[in-house]
């Protein structure tokens, strides 16, 4: 089971909590007097450190923010049994940023992309069921859980579940009311969500209007919002108001491991079959909301304030998570008159059945006051939230944001939140019913199974058991299951879930934040909360202890100030400027594929810049130089005992990189370079392929793979060696920390190990790297050139996993001219030799196809880049620059059998102050 949209959803409520709390916040600017307004517009600033809307203007000026954060789960309570499940982890990049375009409108954008994995909750079942959380033994000995959420429980004539031994399965002979989560694996997916702001002021008010986009494999979404601000009462007081709409579409991927298993009869008419019989069941729905909201925000004295505002939201439409199943647990009314004995109920999985139609109303209110004697602000909200569902919360918070000593500051802050039940939650239902398939034998003894709804038959089984329509066609029955399961549904309640999140709960949760102002206007921040859920910290008292768990969130981020930056009176403008008047000190930049490929020109410069590189592999695969059928990659591209059985068709990379550089002296920049990256891969059966040895990994399903997470980090001296009129050279001497994990595994499918995912698909080299090269630039008026060689060589025999990849070894060669003196067009020449990969896995991996095979990577490759730089020179964004550049593979030589390469894309921004 995958991690699925309302896991993230309310991971994304935690977050807006914290962006909320922020923007209550940002209407303090021009209402405080000097001191005291530093403290409060610091501490609406460095609050929890997370996302922000791109909406809100956090400070006067335009700046940048880059950040990362990583969020995960402690373990959850299986009540002995152990799990080979790791907890749900997310990792999350972020980079956000407002620019005036002029004296009164600003343009405001956010980018966040999250991966997310591990295992999470499918259901809950009674603790005493011989299925939910089933021990796997291997060797006699109980190495984790496998989820089953078919089952049986005995009951005694009060329908009371009697108990098991969590770890044998052996009855009790007492009753046991507790309940237990059934955990499922989660493989490793990703969300890009895009948001863009336009916005204008007026002396005493401002609009803005947003609009955006979230898209990941099974969710897709696009949203829009207006809002504005309107000052009385010379600026002590703002009224705010806001309105959004967000359109969703759900396509969700059954998992094709349970999908059999779970009866999804309410969703019929909403599923289709993609993938043929190794496809999958795509639920499809869509769902809209609305929110709109107003505020106040009143200055009571010089060093105070209250924020308070009232919002609605409406949603309609497919409002259930499609990967939460509800276990009903079917009695047989006959059963209950039987006086002598225990009762066995019938365990099914239902998928959940939420109410289409929500209404929230929340309020909200915060009070802020600086504390002249500390220097500091105390920040002290609360927020009531009432819904149609039942789930009434309060949530109470208070932070204190304390500036210290060299431009550190510090902010604790604690949390605790109470959440009632929603009236349709239940932990499982009970109904006294028989579940059954309505079938019968012909007289040739076959099962004939007809429709429960209009009683004509449906499906036949045919001698060799396999599952046919009435006119011969084979049928694949998890597709049929829905229309020959026979259950009343009357007798169930109209809507029911499972899902822990919506029981009623308690939680508590501390933090900080540390935020460091370095020169220039650039700062440094880190933060970390600590979360607890727990069933006994509602109001009230909960009953839903057996889903208490904790969590916690990390972060850190740089920020830039562009207008304190003073970009404008940079080295960079002034080298422009002098280019202008003659000379020859401005410095045309490298094409943006070039890594290490260009150094600061004065002491003390700094540079904060973003890399962004994709890379496509899909079409024919390749053997060499050429292509090859399906036949071939069975025979030969495997290993002479494994025959290949699949082959990707698609795989993409997408590489996320800050850039962070500092010229300490003239002659030498110092770089760092952290890396977020994520790829996926779509797989194919081969032709004829053979099958799947029992006990082994067998890939089924559309969903493809996935992975994302830090990279690989990149740190860099670079030395300069030449700098005369119209020639430069450095060296670059660095080095790749194996920051990226190469141990990712693929989830369990039909209770079988899969192991380590393809050596392509993991996130770094997991090694330590030496990656040196040697660059030359030259230029003469419009016209410019270069070129540099440098390599990576693995400075260990193998990473934890086993495996080394293969050195590189790269040269390249570039010409350009300029279109204009701030546009430069680039062609580039490129060639690039890499090793296969050294060793194996030295443990369990799939083993499907070429891409598991060490090989079948690596070769030899040219290609031809064509790229566009550009240059602002002077004013407002005086130090930016961007870059651009495709790389159009021209011929290959692979090592091995490979997909083929489709071509590269490199884009660039820096600032340079």
């Amino acid at each position: 089971m995958s991690v699925r949209h309302l896991d993230k959803l309310q991971y994304r409520h935690r977050k807006n909590f914290h962006r909320a709390h922020q923007s209550h916040c940002s209407q303090l600017v021009a209402k405080k007097s000097k001191h005291a307004l530093h403290a409060l517009t610091s501490a609406a600033l460095v609050l929890p450190g997370l996302l922000m809307s791109p909406n809100v203007q956090t400070a006067p000026g335009d700046r940048i923010n880059f950040q990362y954060g990583r969020y995960e789960e402690g373990a959850r309570n299986l009540y002995g049994v152990p799990t080979k499940y790791a907890p749900i982890s997310v990792d999350v990049l972020h980079g956000n940023g407002i620019f005036s375009l002029t004296d009164r409108t600003k343009f405001s954008f956010a980018y966040t992309q999250d991966t997310w994995s591990g295992a999470t909750p499918i259901t809950t079942t009674p603790l005493g069921t011989d299925g939910g959380n089933r021990p796997l033994t291997i060797n006699q000995v109980v190495v984790g859980a496998s989820p089953l959420i078919n089952s049986k429980v005995l009951l005694d004539h009060d329908l009371n579940p009697m108990g098991r031994d969590p770890l044998t399965k052996q009855s009790t002979g007492v009753v046991d009311p507790r309940s237990v989560l059934v955990m499922s694996a989660a493989s490793p997916e990703t969300r890009r969500q895009a948001t863009f702001g336009l916005s204008y002021e007026w002396n005493e008010a401002a609009i803005n209007v947003s609009g955006g986009f979230s898209r990941e494999k099974d969710y897709k979404s696009s949203f829009g919002s207006i809002g504005g601000r309107m000052d009385f009462n010379q600026k002590m007081t703002t009224l705010k108001f806001n309105g959004s709409y967000t359109d969703s579409e759900i396509g969700a991927i059954l998992d094709h491991d349970p999908a059999p298993y779970i009866t999804k009869t309410a969703y019929q008419d909403q599923i289709i079959r993609k993938g043929g019989a190794t496809g999958s069941d795509i639920l499809r729905g869509s769902r809209s909301d609305w929110v709109a909201n107003i505020g106040l925000t009143q200055v009571l004295t010089k060093n105070s304030l209250i924020d308070a505002n009232i919002s609605y939201t409406h949603s309609n439409g497919f409002l259930e998570n499609p990967y939460k199943v509800m276990s009903v647990i079917f009695v047989n009314p006959a059963d209950l008159n039987n006086s002598s004995g225990l009762i066995t109920g019938d365990v099914r999985a239902l998928i959940e059945q939420r109410p289409n139609i929500r209404n929230q109303i929340a309020l909200n209110a915060k009070y802020i006051h600086h504390i002249d004697t500390f220097n500091a602000a105390l920040h002290l909200g609360y927020r009531l939230s009432v819904d149609d569902w039942g789930v009434n919360t309060h949530t109470f918070d208070a932070s204190w944001v304390q500036p210290l000593a060299s431009d550190w500051t510090l902010t604790p802050r604690i949390r605790y939140y109470s959440q009632d039940s929603a009236n349709f939650y239940r932990d499982y239902l009970l109904s006294k019913q028989t579940y059954q398939t309505k079938f019968y034998f012909d007289e040739q003894n076959r099962q004939i199974y007809v429709n429960r709804k209009n009683s004509e038959i449906e499906y036949v089984r045919d001698a060799n058991l396999q599952l046919i329509d009435k006119d011969g066609n084979a049928v694949d029955e998890a597709i049929a299951r829905p229309k020959i399961t026979y259950y009343d549904d009357t007798l169930l309640p109209k809507s029911f879930s499972s899902d822990h999140r919506l029981a009623g709960f308690g939680a508590l949760s501390g933090g900080f934040t540390l935020t460091k102002r370095l020169w220039k206007g650039v700062e440094l921040e880190t933060g970390f909360e600590y979360y607890t859920r727990a069933s006994s910290m509602q109001i009230g008292g909960g009953n839903s202890s057996f889903a208490d768990f904790d969590y916690y969130v990390a972060n850190a981020a740089i920020k830039i100030d562009m207008e304190r930056s003073d970009a404008t009176g940079s080295p960079f403008a002034q080298s422009h400027q002098n280019h202008r008047a003659g000379t020859h000190e401005f410095h045309k930049i490298p094409p943006a594929g070039i890594m290490f490929g260009h150094m600061l020109p004065a002491k003390g410069d700094f540079m904060v810049g973003y890399r962004f590189m994709l890379g496509k592999t899909n079409g024919n695969m390749q053997h060499g130089t050429h292509a090859v059928i399906d036949q071939t990659i069975i025979d030969q591209g495997c290993s002479d005992t494994i025959p290949c059985r699949f082959t990707p068709t698609i795989m993409n990379m997408h590489m996320h990189m800050i850039d962070i550089m500092y010229a300490p002296t003239r002659w030498l920049n110092v770089m760092l370079m952290p890396t977020f990256m994520d790829m996926d891969m779509n797989l194919r059966k081969l032709a004829n392929a053979p099958p799947a040895k029992p006990g082994t990994h067998d890939h089924q399903g559309v969903g493809g793979h996935e992975t994302g997470a830090i990279g690989d980090t990149y740190l860099s001296g670079l030395i300069k060696l030449l700098d005369i009129a119209g020639h430069r050279a450095h060296i670059s001497i660095g080095f790749s920390a194996p920051t990226g994990k190469v141990d990712i595994k693929q989830r369990r499918m039909h209770r079988i190990d899969s192991g380590l995912i393809h050596f392509g698909m993991q996130l770094g080299s997991g090694t330590w790297d030496f990656m040196p090269s040697l660059t030359y630039q030259g230029e003469k008026k419009q016209l410019s050139w270069g070129m540099q060689v440098g390599g990576t060589k693995r400075m260990e025999d193998k990473n934890k996993s086993g495996y080394r990849l293969g050195d590189i070894f790269q040269t390249s060669v570039w010409g350009g001219v300029d279109l204009v003196p701030w546009l430069t067009a680039s062609v580039r020449g490129i060639y690039t030799w890499q090793g296969a990969i050294q060793r194996d896995f030295d443990s369990l991996s799939s083993r499907i196809g070429s891409m598991d095979f060490p090989q079948n990577y690596g070769g030899q490759f040219w290609d031809i880049g064509f790229g566009l730089n550009a240059a602002v020179p002077r004013g407002k964004f005086a130090g930016n620059r961007f870059g651009f550049e495709w790389m159009q593979p021209v011929s290959n030589d692979f090592n091995g059998f490979q997909l083929d390469r489709k071509g590269s894309l490199a884009a660039t921004w820096s600032y340079h102050f």
